[in-house]
């Protein structure tokens, strides 16, 4: 398809694909200003991501009328990039170049309702580009649906998360580090047919070298399975997953501690003083402010929705060998909901009754709508990774249909030759000196940041959603006074509540 430019009466350019008309022939900018006026009511948005608005003729007129908003502009063509004026200093994302769609609105867009933000379409593209526009759209909605999903879950944790960062650098007392390698690297998740995929992990296992990255909650079936997990991980802030690590606790021998991998805003238990953890930060400015201060060792990492994400994740930066998956249904067997044995299974029968039997319980949980769409929003995120690194993550038993099934044996001799010469994924443990003040000293280093004029504004748009959700706009003086009260919480408080 040939795109053209040509001069209206007007003598302002209009645009073509092929013989479609992308702006009016005689008036492209009042055609512009009516279609935009055209829209509902902008209270409240804040920010529009307009999918190929051409030659960007209603770029001016959605920033006149609403000039607090973020303007973001993603283009179906790349000509039309080369073209367009009014883009100058905006976010653009043209294809082919630089990250995938989801990646630049990660970068462009933090963690906001959906109501937050709105799509504008320049419909005459859609006609011209049909099947390619429609992709662009498709990935504008999933992202915001699933940035949607992460708000929900901030307001209701985001306070409990920024206070399990500053006791657990209390709690942090052994550090763990890997210089990486290219050993195959096997993550298991909960789902239900890790009980089905364990005797073909042992089988593997014998094969060839290969290291376990076990989700916390997939550790239980793992030992009872007599596998046991190199690395377990866990990020779940809530006090459930608290559970999962007690499990962990009670059946690794206790002459071989676990070794942990965790996010720093993770609920850990005290007893994990014990245990060499790598850290986890999520990457925003505040957390690595903090970090790279006090001289904090750890990595930084995207914050997921789910451990088993963020495992992935961890594992490209293990390896730069294959990377297999079990236990990743995202989806429910019937009404079995996880692998068994698992950690939560015990409240359910101890709650069960002749009015309340166990395996009704199990129905009620396996038909939970707000699962069923989480299920969906994650193994969205697969998919589009799987896409990133063809032919290196593939599926070890019966998995999510988004995954990859395991090749045969030549893969296997492949991944053996691939082995040869590496040294493993050996864990490095640096015990650190005791230092009971160094929460309290992460709370002042953020509240210096916080009158910082270069540092403020940053922060304060990263740390508003997690302790002031309900304030459009708190200033650096609310969040400094609301810091110091949950860090004096942290002090005199219980662990974790």
């Amino acid at each position: 398809m040939i795109e053209r430019l040509a001069v209206t009466g007007t003598g302002v350019p209009t645009a073509f694909a092929g013989e479609k008309a992308l702006h009016s022939r005689y008036d492209p900018l009042l055609e512009a200003e009516r279609y935009i006026n055209t829209l509902p009511p902008g209270e409240g948005i804040r920010f529009f991501i307009l999918i190929e608005p051409v030659l960007g003729y209603i770029i001016p007129v959605i920033q006149k009328k609403f000039p607090r908003a973020k303007v973001i502009v993603l283009h179906v063509s790349g000509f039309f990039a080369e073209q367009s004026v009014a883009e100058q200093g905006l976010p653009v994302w043209v294809p082919g170049r630089g990250p995938g769609i989801q990646e630049f609105l990660e970068e462009e867009i933090p963690d906001v309702p959906a109501a937050a933000v709105r799509i504008v379409e320049w419909r005459p593209a859609l006609g011209a580009y049909g099947r390619v526009y429609l992709e662009v759209l498709a990935e504008t909605v999933e992202f915001i649906r699933r940035i949607d999903a992460n708000t929900r879950t901030t307001r209701g944790f985001g306070r409990r998360w920024f206070r399990n960062f500053f006791k657990n650098l209390g709690i942090i007392r052994k550090t763990l580090r890997y210089i990486p390698g290219f050993t195959p690297v096997l993550i298991t998740g909960a789902g239900p047919s890790l009980e089905g995929a364990l005797p073909l992990i042992r089988e593997r296992k014998a094969e060839n070298p290969l290291f376990i990255l076990a989700a916390a909650s997939s550790v239980k079936p793992l030992l009872t399975g007599k596998l046991i997990p190199d690395l377990i991980i866990s990020t779940d802030g809530g006090n459930w997953a608290l559970l999962h690590l007690y499990e962990v606790l009670r059946m690794m021998d206790g002459e071989n501690p676990p070794l942990l991998a965790a996010g720093l805003s993770a609920a850990l238990p005290s007893q994990c003083s014990r245990l060499p953890i790598l850290p986890i930060g999520d990457g925003s400015s505040w957390q690595k402010l903090i970090l790279k201060t006090i001289g904090f060792p750890g990595i930084s990492m995207t914050q997921r929705g789910t451990v088993t994400a963020s495992a992935l994740d961890l594992a490209l930066t293990l390896t730069g060998g294959s990377i297999f998956l079990s236990g990743m249904d995202l989806s429910h067997q019937d009404i079995k909901t996880h692998a068994r044995p698992y950690g939560f299974d015990r409240f359910r029968e101890e709650g069960a009754s002749r009015l309340n039997p166990s395996y009704f319980q199990a129905f009620v949980r396996a038909g939970g709508a707000g699962t069923a769409e989480a299920h969906r929003i994650y193994a969205g995120w697969f998919k589009r990774q799987l896409a990133s690194y063809p032919g290196r993550i593939r599926s070890l038993g019966a998995n999510n249909p988004v995954f990859e099934t395991l090749p045969g044996t030549g893969e296997r001799a492949e991944t053996a030759g691939k082995i040869r010469g590496d040294g493993g994924l050996t864990p490095i443990i640096t015990t650190l000196p005791r230092n009971d003040t160094l929460p309290q000293r992460a709370a002042q280093i953020l509240e210096s940041a916080l009158n910082d004029p270069a540092l403020a504004p940053a922060i304060c748009r990263e740390l508003s959603p997690l302790l002031l959700p309900d304030e459009p706009a708190p200033s650096p003086g609310d969040l400094a006074a609301e810091i110091r009260l949950l860090i004096k919480a942290c002090a005199r408080g219980p662990l974790y509540g």
